[in-house]
């Protein structure tokens, strides 16, 4: 029976494996996918789980949950060695071990770019995981919780500002949440003030949103002006170190901003993984595919071999894309999946495959609750109608119904409850309080003897009696206490 190797479980993987269960008869193939999550993360709702309107495990897809006939490896893919067809496939824990497979396919995703940029690797946090989108909102709420006992200053100013790097859509997207989410907040903190709070998008460019219209783009920016939101266009972040942004506008004059929390959102890449492969890669690292999804070298078809999502050029048959090559987004990440799924079905069966084409359905975007904007070619929709086109749009597109439901919930019960506002930001150091009040042992001096190990029985004690159960922790007093005479206790209690 032929295996095939799916490399990545995101959006493109997932899809990939979960299709291929539905297209493939029974014994036909056997799948494995390998990833270092067990999860899936829909990526459109992180700025919705960083503003608390969804909760952070609603938002992914358990892999073994829902790939019941995929074998899943919880692991990474460090080497691929198609000449081979091996895989060298490296756990957390446990040797590394050589995988063979007869079909390939490379869907291992994008990873945040950053550019060399003083102070941004040690300051700012990315937002393409769960982990970073849930650990914005409990920074967030943990910032609030310490400026409310601060009086007005540069201490308490840092703790309420937040600055966003990247004007496209997930940079903007969790800029408007975020300041819906702060606005919320503000009522369960009346000592804070909405001008105390101040919030700072940074882009490079000369205007936001490339995916919509100029217009809409403005209209943005005016939505976002009068909500308190600042936009610093054709500026660039100069330094972040020690959370001290110093903003550089195209005159060359510089205005420092101090944030305890600094968002990087200014572009992708392509998973670097695939350097480890034997894979030809386009200049800007991604995998070289034809319409079909097959892997090309230079025209030439590289056999058994198939890459689809942010980690593949996919040509644009539309001749939408730039550069002549879709965008990496899930809108693609999604189609392309389940086109390569049916296509590789048809190559094990000797059928034709179908070159991949998809026009634009147009994009979406949340700004906070009750604001959104929705364009399609020239049709544009701003405000509430657009919000609920967010919703409804991505909520129907989250995979499986026991995912829609859990996200849908969150929306109902935040409509009528309201956001949760309690902070978990200790989870980060989740033995912090046991180790606090943890008793150790004294440390022995020369003229003491050497501790025994408090898990052996003493000498004489049969194992497992016993022992003292509350002693004093610095010191056991049981020691040194007088033999009780069973007699006297007996007489006493009569």
């Amino acid at each position: 029976m032929p295996k095939i190797l799916v490399v990545g479980g995101g959006y493109a993987g997932f899809y990939t494996a979960w299709k291929l269960e539905k297209h493939l008869r029974q014994g036909e193939a056997e799948v494995v996918m390998v990833d270092p999550l067990p999860y899936m993360t829909y990526q459109p709702f992180l700025p919705e789980v960083a503003a608390g309107s969804i909760e952070p495990r609603h938002a992914i897809v358990s892999h073994r949950r829902h790939l019941k006939k995929t074998r899943v490896v919880t692991a990474k893919v460090t080497k691929v060695d198609h000449a081979t067809r091996t895989a060298t496939i490296t756990p957390e824990l446990g040797e590394p071990w050589e995988e063979t497979y007869d079909q390939i396919v490379m869907t291992a995703g994008a990873v945040s770019r950053t550019f060399p940029i003083a102070g941004v690797a040690d300051e700012a946090i990315g937002l393409k995981t769960i982990e970073e989108a849930a650990a914005i909102r409990d920074k967030v709420l943990t910032n609030f919780a310490k400026a409310v006992n601060l009086p007005a200053g540069p201490e308490r100013d840092r703790l309420l500002t937040v600055v966003v790097v990247g004007g496209g859509f997930a940079g903007i997207e969790v800029f408007a949440e975020l300041r819906s989410f702060v606005t919320d907040l503000l009522k369960s903190y009346p000592q804070i003030a909405f001008e105390d709070t101040h919030f700072h998008l940074v882009e490079a460019m000369g205007r936001i949103m490339p995916e919509v219209s100029l217009e809409t783009s403005h209209w943005v920016l005016e939505n976002l002006a009068q909500r308190g939101a600042t936009v610093h266009l054709e500026t660039q972040l100069a330094s972040a170190v020690g959370g001290v942004c110093q903003l550089k506008a195209k005159d060359e004059s510089i205005e420092t901003i101090e944030s305890d929390l600094i968002i990087w959102t200014a572009g992708v890449m392509a998973n670097p993984m695939v350097k480890g492969t034997d894979f030809p890669l386009e200049p800007r690292g991604r995998i070289t595919v034809q319409p079909d999804l097959r892997i090309v070298d230079e025209g030439t078809v590289v056999p058994d071999a198939w890459a689809c999502g942010d980690v593949a050029a996919v040509p644009d048959l539309t001749g939408g894309g730039v550069g002549g090559m879709c965008v990496p987004n899930a809108q693609h990440a999604v189609r392309q999946a389940k086109q390569l799924a049916k296509n590789l079905v048809a190559v094990l069966r000797n059928e034709a495959t179908v070159e991949y084409k998809h026009e634009n359905l147009g994009a979406v975007a949340g700004l906070g609750v009750g604001i959104g904007v929705f364009q399609s070619g020239k049709f544009a929709m701003k405000g509430f109608l657009a919000w609920g086109a967010h919703r409804g749009y991505h909520g129907l597109a989250m995979p499986s119904w026991e995912r829609k439901i859990r996200v849908v919930s969150d929306w109902v019960g935040g409509f009528f409850l309201g956001r949760d506002i309690a902070s978990l930001d200790d989870r980060e150091t989740p033995r912090a309080a046991f180790e606090a009040w943890a008793s150790r042992p004294k440390p022995a001096t020369a003229d003491e003897p050497k501790a025994v190990d408090a898990a052996a029985p003493a000498e004489g004690t049969p194992a497992g009696a016993a022992g003292p159960a509350y002693a004093t922790p610095a010191e056991d007093v049981s020691k040194e206490a007088a033999p009780v005479d069973g007699e006297k206790v007996a007489a006493k209690s009569e």
